[in-house]
């Protein structure tokens, strides 16, 4: 398994580096933020990215996709880490095509999926109902009907959930709560009678929603795969989640460090830079190899989805555990080393704490993954 990238992903990495400095810095997000935008992200800035192929990487050629693989769309989502950038790129582009590559029938995918890769159509999953990461423990009900199915329930925290076209709801079809048996995996359209969405203001800005599901009528071809059956299907769709959301804090956490380091290059204090300040010299060079490792972490398991897909979970858990300790440390870092200014909305760099913050609790914090991490190990 190499962990380096080939001339074809430096490619894709450079070009979306380019055009994600270019179109979609952090100074947008903040005026997203401050004009307190409906939407959330610009709907022309995802249709160019779409335009770009990013919404249909790990997409099959049959379905309109370019099937460049799950370590090239990692590149891409490293990349609107470093620039924080509002997009449907991770619920529609990772968990969205995920759930139906994996999960929907022929029919299903030869009609959502190329809607998706053209940026027709955007996804959102909605599976949290607590506010710690507890994925069996679902308590909304789908009910079965004469002709289809009644859904019940609520769910929170669902990332671009208030902007999405189409739901995909983790439901309880049978089972007692906390049981990975038992549960079904629906599409339901965000305007569905019954359904209430609010959106929710994160402290980073990321776009996310609570949902309520009122006696909302579900057909029979809105379900995913089998009846009560998607609960290991689930499981690999969140560890495709886990990584690329690993992929992401690589991205901020090194952008956050690339602008510390220039910090420390020119800010003077006692006639000197405090660059050359040894105590903050050491800690810079901790964060270098912590960087480096957790690269080599990323890259290897971005890799195992489509080379060694039996290690999944074990690297899912892996990449998001050591990532959620770095993207930690290091906004914390950066935030210090910059000094009284870094604790200021005038400096962008508490974008990216805020964002570090968000994103550790996205499919699990650090101890659940270690936790997880342990058990699969046998502990």
């Amino acid at each position: 398994m190499a962990l380096v990238l080939n001339e074809e992903q430096r490619l894709l990495q450079d070009t979306a580096r380019e055009f994600l400095q270019q179109r979609a810095p952090v100074e947008a997000l903040r005026k997203l933020r401050d004009s307190r935008d409906a939407t959330g992200y610009d709907p022309s800035l995802w249709r160019e990215m779409c335009e770009l192929g990013w919404a249909s990487i790990i997409l099959p050629e049959a379905y309109g996709g370019l099937e460049f693989g799950f370590a090239g769309l990692g590149l891409v989502v490293e990349e609107s880490g470093r620039t924080l950038s509002a997009s449907p790129l991770f619920a529609t582009g990772v968990l969205g095509a995920s759930a139906i590559l994996l999960a929907g029938n022929e029919t299903q995918k030869e009609t959502l999926l190329p809607q998706l890769a053209v940026g027709e159509l955007t996804l959102a999953l909605a599976l949290e109902e607590h506010h710690h990461h507890r994925p069996t423990h679902v308590e909304t009900r789908l009910a079965a009907e004469a002709d289809g199915y009644t859904l019940n329930g609520e769910k929170c925290f669902v990332l671009d959930g208030h902007s999405a076209d189409q739901l995909l709801v983790v439901a309880r079809s049978s089972g007692e709560p906390d049981s990975s048996n038992g549960l079904t995996l629906v599409l339901v359209p965000r305007d569905s009678a019954g359904v209430r969405c609010t959106r929710t203001v994160m402290a980073d800005s990321r776009n996310a929603a609570n949902l309520q599901f009122d006696q909302v009528r579900v057909p029979a071809e809105a379900v995913l795969g089998r009846v009560g059956e998607a609960g290991p299907l689930l499981e690999q769709v969140l560890d495709r989640g886990r990584i690329a959301m690993a992929a992401e804090m690589l991205g901020l956490a090194k952008e956050s460090f690339a602008r510390t380091v220039a910090y420390l290059k020119e800010r003077e204090q006692f006639g000197a830079l405090i660059g050359t300040f040894q105590a903050l010299q050491h800690r810079a060079a901790q964060i270098q190899v912590e960087l480096e490792l957790c690269q080599s972490v990323v890259l290897q398991a971005l890799s195992t989805v489509d080379e060694q897909p039996q290690q999944l979970p074990l690297m899912a858990s892996l990449a998001k555990a050591k990532l959620n300790e770095l993207a930690k440390r290091v906004t914390n870092e950066a935030v210090q080393m910059h000094g009284g200014i870094g604790v200021t909305d005038e400096l962008e760099i508490g974008f990216f704490l805020k964002r570090a913050r968000v994103a550790m609790q996205i499919l699990g914090d650090t101890g659940y993954h270690k936790d997880r991490y342990a058990r699969l190990c046998g502990y």
